[in-house]
């Protein structure tokens, strides 16, 4: 397991230096922009993977009370809002380059905001609450509410109406229409990006449990 992590950063290292200097730009996007797919997209993955591990563990705390529990879910938000917000920023950053503004108001923009908003409620409603059972117990319930709330956010709403986004990974004809070293690369960003959040779960979870008072 040491040596997996050992590895990781020699990983990375090479899938960002694929990105760069292995795989050509793609057509009909602006100069080097297409390079953004990524970075920009493995983040909204982790992102979602973390609220989704959030809920499973907010699930498992309801049914067992065991504290480790919420520390996992608690930690898992944190780390989703964390990917989630350089979801936004690698986002922003394309959409300056390909329409000249940083924020359009796009209904892919607007609804992975209020995504943003939803577990950014979820620190601010721990906060309020003391006691810490009670507080375990709402974070939990709203974790597990957000995670319904979450792939329609993701998945539904930018689909309802005209976007300006690109085409996702994924055609509507269900095919992914990238050459070899775009698919080599994108999908070993996926993999680093989504190791790379178990690694800092860990992390977090033990950090955790180091602060949790012992009675």
């Amino acid at each position: 397991m040491k040596l997996l992590k050992l590895l990781l950063l020699p990983y990375m290292a090479a899938v960002i230096a694929g990105a760069f200097l292995w795989v050509e730009p793609a057509e009909g996007f602006l100069g080097e922009s297409s390079r953004i797919v990524f970075f920009h997209v493995p983040c909204a993955w982790t992102a979602a993977l973390a609220f989704l591990v959030a809920a499973g563990y907010s699930l498992a705390y309801l049914l067992s009370r065991n504290a480790r529990f919420d520390s996992v879910a608690h930690a898992a938000v944190r780390l989703g809002l964390l990917f989630a917000a350089l979801t936004l920023v690698t986002g922003s950053l394309f959409a300056r380059i390909m329409w000249g503004s940083f924020w359009n108001w796009d209904p892919r923009e607007s609804s992975y905001l209020l995504l943003l908003f939803l577990y950014g409620a979820y620190l601010f409603l721990r906060a309020a609450v003391d006691d810490p059972e009670r507080r375990a117990r709402i974070a939990a319930a709203y974790a597990l509410f957000s995670a319904v709330l979450m792939p329609f956010l993701v998945f539904v709403v930018p689909r309802v109406t005209r976007s300006l986004h690109p085409q996702t990974v994924i055609n509507p004809q269900g095919k992914i229409l990238m050459d070899t070293p775009t698919k080599t690369v994108f999908f070993a960003g996926l993999l680093g990006f989504t190791a790379l959040f178990l690694w800092l779960l860990e992390l977090e979870a033990r950090g955790a449990r180091v602060r949790q008072p012992t009675n």
